[in-house]
Parts: structure tokens; sequence; C-alpha cells
């Protein structure tokens, strides 16, 4: 008996294309309801929610060249036989920030560099008091710290550490990822300093000279003044789109933006990362689940990148941003993963369709 994986029954390939998978399309079509389009099923979650948000999810094995117009549209790609070209888009093309999404350009940098002897991963990194930033990781010790650049790149990527982060843009080089940006083709990706300039220009926004006196300023501010603030407007900050990001994920998982060793130190940093609540909570086990997170005040953000044991694999963002500025929301988490989940099962329907 072949082995049962996600209700999904394997069947051997065969010649007219690459089907491994057979769906039952009808039980698909009654649990969500005849006539109701994934997008329709998508706006429900976020609606639910109370939440507005772009989604793009994409097959990372179709062709990313082909993908854009009418989300959702399932067209056949003719360089790749058994390859349709797949998407599901939400608001996909609306500039939007991404706050600490922007460390995955930032490690796929460094492992560039330490892929091609730049730099030396192991080089020792002295963390003092005027380099700490506050939060997790490094950010939150109380004494000095010494470490290396590799185990920087781990914290900027497991806990999302902005020291740790910081400090390896300081090392790769503050002018670069723009570049970097440009020669992957993320023309509307942009990438304005790195967290120690967000932090100045919080601290400017509030009339604060201290992390201190924010934190005792931000909580009587109105909602109209946080909204104000240069770090949630996209055209003052760094931003990109759901669908520029879906890109970066396909270069780096197909190793086409880099190294194929540096793609893969992106991909095993990803898979450390610790927070579970938002794309990795909606796929069942045996989906593995590599993700970055950004988180706001209302901006409730991921991407990452869902594996399926019969070795398919989607590239996922998605941008929330909610009424409420609270940053922990778990309803909001809960509901980005449903809603990537709808998008990729959707998507392996179709590919099963698609196979005759």
């Amino acid at each position: 008996m072949p082995e049962q994986v996600h209700g999904r029954r394997p069947y051997a390939s065969d010649a007219f294309g690459d089907c491994r998978w057979r769906v039952d399309v009808p039980d698909h079509a009654r649990r969500y309801g005849a006539g109701v389009t994934v997008e329709e099923r998508i706006a429900g979650v976020f609606g639910q929610a109370g939440v507005v948000a772009s989604l793009h999810v994409i097959d990372v094995d179709a062709d990313p060249e082909q993908t854009g117009g009418d989300a959702g549209r399932v067209r056949a790609d003719p360089g790749r036989v058994g390859r349709p070209v797949r998407e599901v888009a939400v608001r996909a093309d609306e500039q939007v920030v991404i706050a600490s999404i922007f460390k995955i350009l930032l490690v796929l940098e460094f492992a560039r560099q330490s892929s091609v002897g730049q730099l030396d991963p192991t080089e020792r990194v002295l963390v003092r008091a005027a380099d700490r930033l506050g939060g997790w990781g490094v950010a939150g010790c109380a004494d000095d710290v010494e470490v290396s650049l590799r185990d920087l790149a781990y914290f900027a990527m497991s806990v999302s550490d902005n020291t740790a982060a910081d400090l390896l843009l300081r090392r790769v080089g503050r002018d670069v990822l723009p570049m970097l940006a440009a020669e992957l083709g993320l023309a509307r990706t942009r990438i304005v300093g790195g967290p120690r300039e967000l932090v100045e220009t919080m601290l400017a926004d509030v009339g604060a000279r201290t992390e201190a006196e924010f934190a005792r300023i931000f909580p009587t501010l109105s909602d109209g003044r946080v909204r104000a603030m240069r770090v949630l407007d996209p055209a003052h900050t760094t931003s990109s789109t759901a669908r520029e990001i879906t890109r970066l994920l396909g270069l780096i998982w197909r190793d086409e933006a880099g190294p194929p060793p540096a793609c893969a130190t992106v991909r095993e940093l990803m898979d450390r990362q610790l927070f579970w609540t938002r794309l990795a909570s909606g796929f069942p086990p045996g989906v593995r689940v590599r993700a970055k997170t950004g988180t706001l005040p209302g901006l409730h953000l991921e991407a990452g990148v869902a594996e399926y044991p019969d070795g398919r694999r989607y590239a996922m963002a998605v941008f929330a941003r909610t009424e409420r500025l609270a940053t922990r929301r778990i309803d909001v988490d809960l509901a980005m993963g449903e809603a990537a989940r709808i998008a990729v099962e959707a998507l392996r329907v179709r590919t099963a369709g698609s196979c005759g």
C-alpha cells in the first residue's frame, strides 16, 4: 500500500507530465463551496480577522518570469513541459513596509560574500552597550559579548535580532543591499538603511532622545500620531511588494540568487526561525515551512517557503495591516497561516487538474 500524505494518494509519473499526486478535486470543492474563488476565500479569512492584507503565493519550480496579471491564473509554460505557471495574488503589487523581512536580503549578501571568500564567517565581533538596539538575542544582553559573523546571521534570522542585523549590515556594507536587490530584479524593493536607521527615525518622529524616553512617550501617542510615523509608510522606509518577495524566495530556493552554498545557508537559517504562529501554523505536520517574520505596530508580516513531502515547494508572502496597533494578535497570525494554506492547496489542486 502506498503511504498517504495529507489525504493525497501518490502514483507514478507518466510520460505526459510531472504529475505525482492525485487530488480529489470534488472533495476540495465541497469543502469550500462551489463557485467561490480562491481569492474570495482568502478575503473572507482576512475579513474575519479584521485586516487588510497583501498575499502572493507561487510554485517555486514554475517560471517566475511568467507570473503576473490575473490573480490565480494558470497558464502553460512552453519552455517547461508539465510545469504550468501558477500563482495566487491578492493586492500582490501593492507597495508595503517589510520591516525585518529585509534580513533575508541581508543574510543572503553575507552568505554570498562568505562563499567567495570576501569575508570570513568566523570573524569575531564584539557587541558593546552602544551597539544594542533592544530586543532579543545579543540585543538583549546586559554585558558585552563576542560572537562570530555567522552567529550574528543566525540571531538575525532565528529571533530577528536587530543588533545582530545592524552589526552584520555594517560588515557587509550598508550600500550593498540596494545593489543586490537591483541585481536580482527586485525593482520595487527599497532598502532604507538598517535597524539603527529605523530606530533613529522612530525616535525623531516622537521627539525622543533615547530608547528609554521613546518607551515612555510611545504609549501616550494617539493612533493617528503613530500611523504618521515614517517606519509605517512604505514611501519613507524599507518596502517592497508581496510579488517581489516571493520572487526573491524562488531565486534562493532554486539556487539562482548566488552561489548554491550561499543560497543553502539562507535556507538553513530560515529553517531555524523560532516563531511559528504565522505561516507555519496553517500547515499540517509533514509540511516544512521556513520563514522570516516582520513586525511593527499594526503590521504582521511573514515570508517563507512551504516544502511538501512530494518535493513541491511554494513561496509565500503575507503582509497584514490591522486597525488596532497591537503587535501581538494571535488571531491575525493564524489567519495569515490559513490564507497561505488555502492558496497553496489551490495551486496543488490546479496542478492535479493540469495533468489530465
